[in-house]
């Protein structure tokens, strides 16, 4: 495949995993006005966060896997149509229980943002894969950041059920544009579902490092929920922002995904465990600048600046070290590792919203420290003993 040919697909592959994902994160930013459309609690909306990440995570266990089973493109589309029904579902919901199951559904079909992340590593060349998956990577982290931004204008505009009408048009769009670009893709496994889901649970108990970078991006996820799930009250709240004004906000974690490609060059230059120690530094830092300069918009913009660079930069490094683990079984190599990511990220947006409810800011930011520490603390003791492995073969050498 020429070069020309390859950077034409990662940017459709950019492109429909930023969009695709993006449907988890619509509603960050609407909480407080889902709440009033419901006549709910700002906790109970809260929760509309955690059971799309809770579908999505769903997804990824059960649908995730087929990529190493079904040709790829196929699979990617018609997925697409299934999440386009699953938004406008959403868009009508008359009552706060019916959007949480629509919200489930619509979590749980835009797994297609996952599929083609290993559909990419499997176009790359080895040599520049770091590169390719870390640039697809970029789309899905910038539909990731710019979802607040593009939710907020739109309910600002025409309402917040908008959001969802104007997400299932563009999933039918694209669709059709991956249905029509991508080459096929078949993949090798021919053993059938229930062989793949159990060929998962093998993979769980015997790769340690893909234990180890899930736990880690689990950690950093459910930091990363925990900011954005409560930022929209305490910009509300604190600094009596309007939506246009959050909208603004938002943009500012888009800024984090240069993270992704300079990560990937890390990665290929072998540089990812040290690296990975520095992105922890960062989130933990980033929390705690939010919890001491809640008061101040730009340290609290900073702080969103910093807190993406952290999870994208961890993301791209955990996603470079496991897909050389098995080139054959990257989709369910990416079924543990997201599942347990959005795992995560369920939890921290639960805790986050328990905590602003009764602790109010400094709950959350306390949260977000406590749970960087705890992943720097993993980082370190597997470092350790990274090294005192090495250490008898240096001296035999």
């Amino acid at each position: 495949m020429s070069t020309r040919r390859l950077r034409a697909l990662t940017l459709i592959l950019a492109t429909a995993s930023g969009f695709s994902v993006a449907n988890i994160y619509y509603s960050q930013p609407l909480l407080d006005l889902i709440a009033q459309a419901f006549h709910t609690t700002e906790g109970s909306a809260a929760t509309v966060v955690t059971m799309t990440q809770l579908g999505y995570a769903a997804g990824i266990i059960v649908l995730m896997p087929l990529g190493d089973l079904i040709e790829n493109r196929a699979l990617a589309s018609r997925i697409l149509i299934v999440t386009a029904i699953a938004a406008g579902l959403t868009a009508v919901a008359p009552n706060l229980p019916s959007f949480l199951v629509f919200s489930v559904l619509l979590g749980f079909t835009a797994v297609v943002a996952q599929i083609v992340v290993p559909f990419a590593a499997h176009l790359a060349p080895e040599a520049q894969r770091g590169r390719f998956v870390g640039q697809v990577m970029s789309g899905l982290l910038l539909g990731i950041m710019l979802a607040r931004t593009v939710s907020s204008l739109l309910a600002d505009l025409w309402g917040w059920r908008s959001v969802y009408i104007v997400s299932a048009v563009l999933m039918l769009i694209l669709a059709v544009v991956l249905a029509t670009t991508l080459p096929k893709r078949k993949p090798d496994h021919t053993d059938g579902y229930g062989s793949l889901m159990a060929s998962i649970v093998h993979l769980i108990r015997t790769e340690p490092a893909l234990r180890r970078r899930a736990a880690l991006q689990a950690l950093m996820f459910a930091t990363f929920s925990a900011f954005w799930t409560s930022i929209a009250y305490e910009l509300i709240k604190g600094h009596h922002l309007s939506q246009t004004e959050i909208a603004i906000f938002a943009l500012v974690g888009a800024a984090g995904a240069a993270a992704a490609p300079l990560a990937g060059r890390l990665g290929d230059r072998g540089l990812g465990r040290p690296a990975t120690g520095v992105v922890f530094a960062l989130a933990a830092v980033a929390m705690a600048i939010a919890g001491l300069g809640a008061h101040n918009l730009v340290v609290l913009a900073l702080t969103g600046v910093l807190l993406d660079l952290a999870v994208q930069g961890n993301l791209v490094l955990s996603q470079q070290e496991i897909y050389q683990l098995r080139p054959d079984a990257r989709s369910r190599i990416n079924t543990v590792f997201i599942g347990s990511v959005f795992f995560g990220g369920a939890i921290g947006s639960a805790l986050s919203g328990l905590l602003y409810d009764h602790a109010g800011w400094a709950g959350v930011t306390t949260l977000g420290v406590g749970l960087s520490v705890i992943g720097i603390a993993i980082w370190g003791g597997s470092e350790l003993l990274r090294r005192r492995g090495a250490m008898p073969a240096l001296r035999k050498g």
